[in-house]
């Protein structure tokens, strides 16, 4: 695992790459239309992950002052998937380089899929009363 090394006038501050991957993957989150993270293709099946895997769906690679990161998320159904990825593309950006104080030089967004929503069940009447 590389961490991130700030040299510092006291000492230095070492960031890991699961500490970035975490941040990026809330980030993600946040922009509407983004159903959920993806942990990616495994074996041809792409599975949904929740809220305590975050960094699974978030590739991270982190030098001493500048990252690169992957996400891959899944989108909800009608939303635009250019405005969407523009948004989580923007909003990790800005989310990372705050909280770290790393350059991000690439956020590259992969969506893996759409989440079609479950049409509710329409309870039929009784044919025999």
């Amino acid at each position: 695992m590389t961490d991130t090394n700030n040299n510092m006038e006291h000492g230095s501050v070492k960031i890991a790459n699961e500490v970035v991957a975490i941040i990026a993957g809330l980030a993600a989150t946040e922009v509407e239309g983004v159903a959920g993270m993806s942990g990616g293709i495994t074996g041809g099946i792409t599975e949904m992950l929740g809220m305590k895997n975050l960094s699974k769906g978030v590739k991270v690679e982190v030098g001493e002052k500048e990252c690169a990161i992957d996400i891959f998320v899944i989108v909800e159904y009608g939303s635009k998937i250019s405005s969407v990825a523009n948004s989580i593309q923007e909003n990790v950006k800005n989310t990372v380089e705050t909280m770290t104080g790393l350059d991000v030089v690439e956020v590259n967004v992969n969506v893996q899929g759409v989440n079609i929503p479950k049409e509710p069940k329409i309870e039929e009447e009784p044919r025999v009363k």
